[in-house]
Formats: structure tokens, C-alpha cells, sequence
């Protein structure tokens, strides 16, 4: 039995790959903000007969301190992790700055999945194969850092938002690697390609057409998780992985430059002392 901890587990493709660990005999804790489906997560655990494998810790991830607890719970939980998948995101079409000055959408997307995956490092080096799993956009070349402004105080836009944190969270996995030549821990930055996996946290126009377009195009959850269980069972090397589904990503791209990455894990590694 191995042990999993996925962030972002309660919908989509984060609540797709905590099933499927759990109905392989894996123990599975997810992270999420909403109660009541973490509650349906372990209802659903609990009439398969597998209350004792689930977990579900509730926490707003957009908090340094949140990510803090969380790190906490589970390094309590577990003195071993197999995999860490990191797949929490969420749209803010306005601009929301958190309690620690972060944008939103940054502190989501890019923060707490660097401060979990530093901070459950310890129990994944004790793990038989771990590996973490960012899901994200790896491969996309649109978008930048905005070095100056990071919380996009000057010129905020919910496009620009998700373009920089996206770009931010491929950085993390070059940073990660570079950091951790001798570690056994792989880091997987995994595009899935575009997945109904559902639009909650759009609203108006933009939810009605994301909904529209999901059924004419989109993969559906189980479709898109298949190369990551894949990747995850059968990695292929060590150290930084980079695919776009069953497509390896040209480690060359601008977006993954190795400088870039440093700079910004030296920007925000002052949060990993949190």
C-alpha cells in the first residue's frame, strides 16, 4: 500500500487521481477548502469500505499559514509519502490580495505548491518511489514573470494572472530539480491537456462558455489522469520530468530556464522558514 497526499483533491483532476488511489488499496489524504466535498470524499471512501485509507484535511491554500498547518498535519500523519500531487486552482476574476500580500491566484498556484512540496520533502525521501506531481501547463510559452510586481498591483488581469502564475509553477519544478540533484524524489510537471473538470470557480459569461467548449472538446477526468498514473508508476529517470500528456517537453524552453528559476525561488524561499 502506498500513501498519497493530493492537494486540490475534491474536484477535477486532483479528486480523479485520489480515487483512482484509492481504489487500487492506496491510503489517500486530500487537501481542499470545501467541507462538504471533502465530507462527499469520505462518504464515498467509507461505502467502499475504505474509511480507514482516506483523509480529507480542510484548508484555504492561498494562506502561508494554512500551507504551514497543513504540512504539519501531515508530516504527523505520515512518516512516509509515495507521491505528492499538487492540482489546487482557482480563477479570481478580480483581484484578491491574501493576508500576506500575494495576488491570489499566485499564492494558490505557485506559493503553497512550493511550500508543500519543500516542506513534505522529509517524508517523501522515505517514500519507495515518490515523486510529486504539479498539474499545470507546462509547454505553454504565453505569459511571463512580472519581476517587479509579482502581486500585479500595477495592471492586474485575470488572464495575465493565471499566464504568470502558470509560468511561476514551471520555474518551481526546474528550482526543485536543480536543489535536489541527489534526492530520490522526481518532480513531474504534467500538462493534461484541456479537461472537463469542471468550471465552480468561473462565473457568468466565461463559466457558461468554458461549459460549452468542454463538451464539444474537452477530455473527460479519467481520460486526462491516465498518462499521470502512468508517469507516476513507470517514471521515466529522475529528477525533473516535464510532459505535455505522453509528450516530453523540451527542457531548452525559455519557460524552464534554469536562471529564472533560481531567481525566483531566491524571491520567495523566505516563505519556506514560515
Amino acid at each position: 500500500m502506498r500513501t498519497y497526499v493530493v492537494s486540490g483533491g475534491t474536484a477535477g483532476m486532483g479528486r480523479g487521481l485520489a480515487r483512482h488511489f484509492l481504489r487500487r488499496g492506496d491510503q489517500v489524504t486530500i487537501i481542499g477548502s470545501d467541507p462538504a466535498k471533502g465530507r462527499q470524499f469520505l462518504d464515498e471512501a467509507a461505502r467502499a469500505g475504505a474509511a480507514d485509507r482516506a483523509a480529507f484535511v480542510q484548508a484555504d491554500l492561498t494562506s502561508v499559514a494554512e500551507n504551514v498547518r497543513v504540512i504539519k498535519d501531515i508530516t504527523a500523519r505520515h512518516e512516509s509519502l509515495d507521491g505528492l500531487v499538487l492540482t489546487a486552482m482557482r480563477h479570481f476574476p478580480q483581484r484578491v490580495e491574501t493576508p500576506d500580500g500575494f495576488e491570489a491566484t499566485f499564492a494558490l498556484y505557485y506559493v503553497s505548491r512550493m511550500m508543500l512540496a519543500y516542506g513534505l520533502t522529509g517524508p517523501l525521501e522515505k517514500g519507495e518511489h515518490p515523486m510529486i506531481v504539479s498539474v499545470c501547463g507546462v509547454g505553454v510559452t504565453k505569459g511571463r514573470i512580472h519581476w517587479d510586481d509579482l502581486s500585479l498591483r500595477n495592471g492586474f488581469g485575470h488572464v495575465k494572472a493565471v499566464l504568470q502564475a502558470g509560468r511561476a509553477t514551471d520555474l518551481l519544478g526546474v528550482a526543485y530539480a536543480a536543489g535536489h540533484p541527489d534526492g530520490r524524489t522526481r518532480f513531474l510537471l504534467h500538462h493534461p491537456g484541456f479537461t472537463d473538470s469542471g468550471a465552480d470557480s468561473l462565473r457568468g459569461p466565461a463559466k457558461a462558455a468554458i461549459k460549452v467548449l468542454a463538451r464539444f472538446f474537452a477530455q473527460p477526468v479519467e481520460k486526462s489522469i491516465e498518462p499521470i498514473i502512468e508517469l507516476m508508476d513507470d517514471p521515466p529517470g529522475r529528477g525533473l520530468l516535464a510532459y505535455d500528456r505522453r509528450t516530453p517537453v523540451d527542457p531548452s524552453l525559455p519557460t524552464l530556464d534554469p536562471g529564472d528559476a533560481r531567481r525566483l525561488y531566491e524571491q520567495t524561499a523566505h516563505l519556506l522558514r514560515s
